[in-house]
């Protein structure tokens, strides 16, 4: 990423936030590495932050807009470094129910040998805290847990060469969409098409959601009784299988049990504060 010209994220094509625009999910992705301050994204001077907590995105979590709209909203407004890495082992599915947001959102999956290029993100304990609450995970029964993905088991690897020992991941508490057998359906990246899929096949969900992507962003946005219902809906149709990342869901480093929910090991430091909560209870 080069230094020069307007790196504000509405110059870069990465202001707009899924959370705003549903169909836009999982929203723009920058071309590479990058510290969000405020509404730019700057250039890095490294790669990895020993002083933060390592989170592996999959979905808008990688969307500047996104995030930027998750920490206004919150109150904090420090700087968030996305390091674009490549992972192996980890694929993108289909989480397992209908958000509040609008959308069917992203969760990762195990799969050995899958080679994907995703973003981590560095948060200090306070911004962990706000992720955490935007994902679910301080609510019994928010939509994801907070999990730590070791390797070798995930290996992700810097541009300059480095292996992560680590690094948390939004793991559905519900498991993923499968594919018509029993293996995960994967995420097209692009809500539109997903929705259609999914409204195409599923004749009950037209009758609770409408016949188009427009139809269901607007009837799931307002309301959270028939977004739980088109959750069970999945689980009815016998749509859901396992992530495979279960057993890692609300461990930290070394595979140790995690602290409370929200409350983010910070690397040689101690817990950060309890997370706020989210009205939405998660994505």
């Amino acid at each position: 990423m080069t230094g020069s010209g307007d790196r504000s994220l509405r110059a870069l094509g990465l202001a707009d936030a899924p959370r705003d625009h549903p169909l836009i999910y999982p929203g723009a992705w920058p071309e590479d590495s990058g510290l969000l301050t405020g509404d730019r994204l700057l250039p890095l001077d490294r790669l990895v932050y020993e002083d933060r907590v390592p989170v592996l995105t999959v979905g808008s979590n990688a969307c500047p807009g996104q995030l930027r709209h998750k920490m206004d909203e919150a109150g904090v407004d420090s700087p968030v470094p996305l390091v674009k890495t490549r992972v192996t082992g980890l694929d993108v599915g289909v989480s397992a129910h209908v958000s509040r947001m609008g959308y069917v959102s992203a969760s990762p999956f195990a799969a050995p040998g899958v080679v994907r290029e995703l973003f981590v993100i560095w948060l200090d304990a306070e911004q962990l805290a706000v992720v955490d609450a935007s994902e679910g995970v301080p609510l019994p029964d928010g939509n994801f847990r907070r999990a730590w993905l070791p390797a070798p088991e995930v290996r992700i690897e810097t541009a300059d060469g480095r292996t992560l020992p680590g690094a948390y991941a939004y793991v559905n508490r519900r498991g993923v969409l499968r594919d018509g057998t029993d293996a995960p359906r994967r995420h097209p990246g692009r809500q539109r098409v997903l929705l259609t899929a999914l409204l195409t096949a599923l004749p009950r969900l037209r009758a609770l959601f409408g016949v188009s992507p427009e139809e269901f962003t607007a009837r799931a946005r307002a309301d959270r009784r028939l977004c739980d219902r088109g959750t069970r809906l999945f689980a009815e149709e016998k749509l859901v299988t396992m992530s495979g990342l279960e057993q890692y869901a609300g461990t930290g480093p070394g595979g140790r049990l995690d602290g409370e929910p929200g409350s983010g090991d910070r690397p040689g430091g101690p817990h950060g504060p309890a997370a706020p909560q989210s009205p939405q209870g998660g994505r």
